[in-house]
């Protein structure tokens, strides 16, 4: 009797055939999905960065590097033409007000001086023979005015006497007119010679006067021909350091020239520029500061200057409660400028993701910690620390800022 003999399911008998094609078509699926973007890398999480995001103050600052400059450096500037006789003061030394820098040489002038001093003495010795000319006019006036007026007052008297001799007859009319021509010439002579004292004394005083000032016009030339010599001597105008000389020994220099500048180092400023991302937001008056060998020290903004160049605008900082002891002239420090008032905002540190993502997006690390999927963000403000979360994260989320360079274009990190 025949046996009936059952056939075999297809899906049975081919099922290893189908289980191969399934984990093939699988892998090649993962490859698929991979080439499209959607891949995961492995990575060491010693290697990587964390920041929690989380409701703190945030302080909107702006972090620069400035320069140490004096407020006020000074041209030092010849009044005189000489030759550099000999350099007193070296570079970079501690001058007060007063202390000679250098010394320069003019023959020339010494000359000029010497000859105006002998104008002068001339001018003195002729004041003094003029005045006492003068002098002797005047006395020799004086007499002669007074014999005058005494032979007046002589005659004056004979001619009253012989008047009355006339009257009683003992004189003649030719006799007693001949006594009064004598009285009114003697009169009027008396009266010209004491004019003339008078007018003698005004002309004197005048005269005087002239003298004085021919005498005083030719002690002030003198007096200024010795202040150019003392202006051969070049001295330091303020206190301060003498930052450069731009002459040497036996150099010819003309008045007006410039010798070299002295920076008045007691008053220092810090100088620095900003981007002009910021030239909207900086004015004068913000406060700022620098924090050195581990004490910090409060700025505030004097000067801007508005004009852009290479991007990037120039201002100018002054201390406001003390500086530093040893500060020095062109040393760096950095610099926090204030742009307002802390806020309560959601921030993460800071890191290198955002010169790779623009700040578009960011990963962002599950629950266990040992994956991190590619997130959406969105980014506001940011100071040197911190960035400001505007949306694609809350509070309490942990974030990778560090290693985007070697991330590619991996949706989710492995971490291991």
């Amino acid at each position: 009797m025949d046996i009936a003999i059952k056939k075999k399911n297809p899906v049975q008998k081919y099922k290893y055939y189908i289980l191969t094609g399934v984990v093939l078509a699988g892998v090649l699926l993962y490859f698929f999905i991979s080439s499209l973007g959607g891949s995961r890398l492995r990575y060491d999480l010693d290697n990587l960065q964390i920041s929690e995001v989380k409701q703190d103050k945030f302080l909107d600052y702006l972090d620069v590097e400035g320069i140490a400059q004096p407020k006020l450096t000074v041209k030092l500037n010849s009044f005189e033409n000489g030759t550099v006789d000999r350099i007193v003061a070296e570079e970079g030394s501690m001058l007060k007000k007063g202390d000679t820098i250098l010394i320069l040489n003019n023959p020339e002038l010494i000359r000029t001086i010497g000859d105006e001093r002998d104008d002068l003495d001339k001018q003195q010795v002729s004041y003094e023979e003029k005045s006492l000319q003068m002098r002797r006019k005047s006395s020799e006036l004086k007499r002669n005015t007074l014999k005058t007026v005494y032979d007046l007052e002589r005659l004056g008297k004979q001619y009253n006497l012989d008047r009355e001799e006339y009257r009683i007859g003992i004189k003649s009319k030719a006799q007693l007119e001949v006594a009064s021509d004598d009285y009114n010439f003697n009169q009027k002579n008396a009266k010209l010679l004491l004019d003339e004292l008078k007018h003698d004394s005004l002309m004197n005083i005048i005269q005087t006067d002239l003298m004085k000032t021919d005498l005083n016009r030719e002690e002030k030339k003198y007096l200024r021909s010795r202040e150019r010599l003392e202006n051969l001597i070049v001295r330091a105008p303020v206190s301060g350091q003498l930052s450069f000389m731009s002459v040497i020994p036996g150099e010819r220099i003309t008045a007006g020239s410039s010798i070299g500048e002295l920076k008045v180092i007691e008053d220092i400023k810090i100088s620095t520029k900003v981007s002009e991302y910021y030239i909207d937001r900086i004015a004068i008056g913000l406060p700022a500061s620098i924090t050195y060998q581990g004490k910090k020290y409060g700025l505030k903004i004097t000067k801007i200057n508005p004009e852009i160049k290479d991007r990037q605008f120039e201002v100018d900082l002054v201390f406001v409660d003390g500086m530093p002891d040893n500060i020095r002239i062109g040393k760096n420090y950095r610099i926090q400028i204030e742009l307002g008032q802390p806020e309560d905002a959601l921030v993460m540190g800071k890191g290198n993701f955002y010169q790779s993502t623009g700040g578009q997006w960011i990963f962002r690390l599950n629950d266990s910690g040992d994956r991190a999927v590619r997130t959406n963000i969105t980014i506001g403000r940011q100071n040197p620390l911190q960035y400001e979360v505007l949306g694609g994260l809350k509070q309490g989320d942990k974030v990778i800022i560090s290693g985007y360079d070697n991330f590619g274009d991996v949706q989710e990190l492995i971490l291991k």
